[in-house]
């Protein structure tokens, strides 16, 4: 099993995506600290997962393409997007697929790779959001196209539609 972190905005929105796919053992969700200057929380998910099933790449790529990773956030703000790594190897292999995105969407990938420093979950009422009340207003304008899209473009990893894994 390994772990990586990412923040994409709304740590709902993050959760709910990690966990429809497979090879995603756990997904938590809260508040995710990095080094300095990036130190301030920030919404995010620890991912633990098995790369026997899911690399580190599909996991990165899903995460680049199910928010705006291309849009100004604020470096130290609360919604940042980032992939918070726990190693060197993941360190590398993340900067060199934030580049490849952007390479390839023609944008800046505004992205951000840092190391993981600390996590704090988020209260119990707001984790596992989508399973909990997926016909809320917030899960279905925002999560749901982001479950349609995985199903449409990942298909190969998307688990059945209403199953999931295990918070």
């Amino acid at each position: 099993m390994e772990k990586i972190g990412f923040g994409g905005g709304c740590h709902w929105c993050t959760e709910g995506v990690f966990q429809a796919l497979r090879g995603v053992l756990q997904v938590d969700q809260g508040f995710i600290q990095s080094e300095p200057p990036s130190d301030a929380w920030a919404e995010g998910v620890v991912v633990s997962f098995d790369p026997t099933i899911i690399s580190l790449g599909t996991l990165a790529e899903v995460h680049l393409r199910t928010h705006s990773a291309n849009t100004s956030y604020s470096p130290n703000g609360r919604y940042r997007s980032a992939i918070y790594t726990f190693a060197a190897n993941q360190q590398h292999e993340s900067e060199r697929i934030v580049a490849q995105f952007a390479k390839d969407s023609g944008e800046t990938a505004r992205t951000l790779v840092l190391p993981f420093v600390g996590f704090k979950p988020s209260e119990a009422r707001y984790q596992n959001y989508y399973r909990t009340d997926p016909d809320r207003p917030f899960c279905r304008r925002y999560i749901d196209p982001k479950l349609e899209y995985i199903r449409r473009h990942f298909a190969q990893i998307a688990l059945p539609d209403g199953e999931d894994v295990e918070r």
